[in-house]
């Protein structure tokens, strides 16, 4: 009887033990944030967006969270986070985040999804982070750069928009800080591509 309690104990020791060592949960979060209704005024036109991958610095293009630590003594280093994940890898993921909110803004269609009409314009948008710092309990700073095109002529019209939102700690805190860069960028291309489709000179938004 003595031998038996002893090995169960065992069993149960070994088991909180392995308990304990267990890797802790991975996170994942998304870009996407909910979509409001697109404004009447825009919607009533037929549009058509294709928005190519964005171009990120190589360091980003993961599946990870890549943050800067806080603190002048540490500004330099980077940490990827093995537990806090993108839903899928930074780059689709800020793509297809900035392509349904500039579709939302416009009541376009995003002809990536839906196939290329043959008989409309595709306002074609490509898309660059150049710069992206993103500090945990203190801020996220972004620079975007966007170029867009028709499909039916050769104009084009370039903008940079760089923009810093102040963060909260934590890394939920931090996702959102994201999404509001998302969002600021998409207020900017959609507005360049309302004044190109017009034909109208476009003031970056800075």
């Amino acid at each position: 009887m003595t031998s038996i309690l002893s090995t169960r104990f065992s069993a149960i020791a070994i088991a909180l033990l392995l308990a304990g060592c267990a890797s802790p949960p991975t996170r994942f979060y998304t870009l996407s944030a909910p979509l409001a209704a697109p404004a009447p005024a825009i919607q009533s036109a037929r549009l058509f967006i294709d928005v190519a991958p964005v171009t990120l610095p190589e360091r980003l293009a993961r599946p990870q969270l890549v943050v800067r630590s806080a603190g002048s003594a540490s500004s330099t280093r980077v940490d990827i986070l093995e537990q806090e994940r993108w839903s899928a890898p930074f780059n689709s993921e800020l793509r297809d985040a900035l392509a349904s909110s500039i579709a939302n803004r416009l009541g376009a269609i995003d002809v990536s999804r839906s196939g290329r009409p043959t008989d409309q314009p595709v306002y074609r948008i490509a898309v660059e982070l150049r710069e992206f710092d993103a500090v945990p309990g203190e801020k996220v700073q972004a620079t975007y750069g966007w170029t867009i095109s028709r499909s039916d002529n050769s104009r084009s019209s370039a903008c940079q928009l760089s923009v810093t939102e102040a963060v909260a700690s934590g890394i939920d805190a931090l996702v959102l800080g994201v999404q509001r860069t998302v969002a600021d960028a998409a207020d900017g291309i959609a507005a360049n591509v309302v004044a190109f489709k017009a034909n109208t000179a476009s003031s970056c938004k800075s």
